[in-house]
């Protein structure tokens, strides 16, 4: 097994690190604001993508959610699905599209069960992607509250109407 392979199953080291980034950087925000977010994308991004790349497959959607998914991309799914699988997994757990590879989201269910902090989050129903954020820093978007924000003519998933929650 490979080093990157062993890191994406420990979720739960994974997690750490995550909190000590996110620490790091929302404590770095004055500073970041100083800069200017547009000039600190440009030099945040590239390292954020290669690591997450390499790590996570990350598709630098601009809107992170590894810590809700088990540390697990839900953009390196061949078809996208943020908020769970497209329900063509197969008996044994793989992708209906790439037939060779486990679904993303089996991965990201049983990763979530090793996390402590955050493994619940996967039940959260999550938004869109919103394209526009696309090659954006997902950090700088938190930070900003961009990544949060529903696109003019979007429905908030707040807003929609649940049966039995009338």
């Amino acid at each position: 097994m490979g080093l990157l392979r062993h890191l994406q199953n420990h979720p739960a080291f994974l997690e750490k690190l995550y909190g000590a980034t996110h620490t790091a950087v929302t404590t770095l925000q004055p500073i970041i604001e100083r800069i200017g977010y547009e000039r600190a994308n440009r030099w945040l991004k590239g390292s954020e993508e290669r690591t997450k790349r390499a790590i996570f497959d990350c598709r630098m959607c601009g809107q992170c959610i590894l810590h809700s998914t088990g540390m697990t991309c839900p953009m390196s799914c061949p078809k996208n699905l943020r908020n769970g699988p497209c329900g063509g997994v197969r008996a044994n757990g793989h992708c209906e599209v790439k037939p060779e590879m486990k679904c993303i989201w089996v991965e990201a269910f049983e990763r979530s069960r090793q996390m402590p902090t955050y493994g619940e989050e996967i039940l959260h129903i999550q938004p869109p992607v919103n394209r526009q954020l696309e090659g954006e820093s997902a950090w700088l978007t938190m930070l900003t509250g961009v990544d949060k924000q529903t696109p003019k003519g979007w429905i908030g998933v707040t807003e929609v109407t649940v049966i039995g929650n009338r």
